[in-house]
């Protein structure tokens, strides 16, 4: 899989894309991540790409050339077919908010380009011409759109066949199956006089795939109870959330 950022600040991955998840995946050849400088594609001697807001208004706006010029240099490189059903994503507070099942959407395309947004804004012809989605990762503000393309990065590629240890590391954690996570032990089996549940250590499979799912529903319930409403139950959990939701 393939992800192409447009950012004024191609400094700010150096680090992130070298660790960890990323490193992996782009040693064993899941992932390449191509980092695109705006101003590579400006036409004066100063590069500039932003400008003052027509009307009126605080703040610089990124402007429309240098942006519409880099994703159609991509567009230019590839086949017509593909080039037209290219994800072409901004990440700006207005957008969808970020979830698991957009990251299970976006793990589907072969390529994606991320444009990240700086300034008051960015023209919005970028926005009604050029883009195809808008993601925000939270109702919140940041300098710009670069922390936003490494948590969408984080998130997808971890999806992808080969990248985790296991296939089955990203199918029990929070929020793949609608609930937050169960909790998790692991050696020694007594801490502090703090003991691991008994059940976990049983070797009963059944009975652990059993109590985890009845965690990850307390869990939830407790925590972020809005959840639950997307959630898939069957009678005997939602008796079980009944049961829990009344006072003691």
């Amino acid at each position: 899989m393939q992800f192409d950022i447009l950012t004024l600040f191609p400094e700010m991955f150096q680090g992130p894309l070298s660790t960890g998840l990323f490193q992996r995946a782009d040693s064993r050849g899941l992932v390449a991540v191509n980092l695109h400088n705006i101003r590579d594609h400006t036409h004066d001697r100063h590069h500039t790409v932003d400008d003052y807001p027509y009307g009126g208004g605080a703040g610089m706006v990124l402007k429309p050339e240098p942006i519409f010029e880099t994703v159609e240099s991509l567009q230019s490189e590839m086949p017509s077919e593909q080039a037209a059903t290219l994800p072409i994503i901004l990440l700006t507070p207005q957008g969808r908010l970020f979830s698991q099942p957009i990251a299970e959407e976006l793990s589907r395309h072969p390529q994606i380009v991320l444009i990240c947004g700086r300034y008051e804004g960015i023209d919005e012809r970028v926005r009604e011409y050029l883009v195809t989605d808008e993601i925000s990762i939270g109702d919140y503000v940041l300098g710009g759109g670069e922390l936003a393309a490494m948590v969408i990065i984080d998130a997808v590629i971890r999806l992808l066949p080969g990248v985790l240890g296991s296939e089955k590391s990203s199918l029990d954690e929070s929020h793949a199956t609608g609930l937050l996570e169960y909790p998790q032990y692991t050696r020694p089996p007594v801490y502090r006089d703090w003991p691991v549940p008994e059940v976990l250590l049983s070797g009963n499979h059944a009975h652990i795939a059993e109590w985890r799912r009845e965690q990850a529903i307390i869990r939830t319930l407790k925590r972020r109870p809005e959840m639950l409403e997307r959630a898939r139950l069957d009678n005997k959990e939602e008796r079980l959330i009944e049961r829990l939701k009344q006072p003691r």
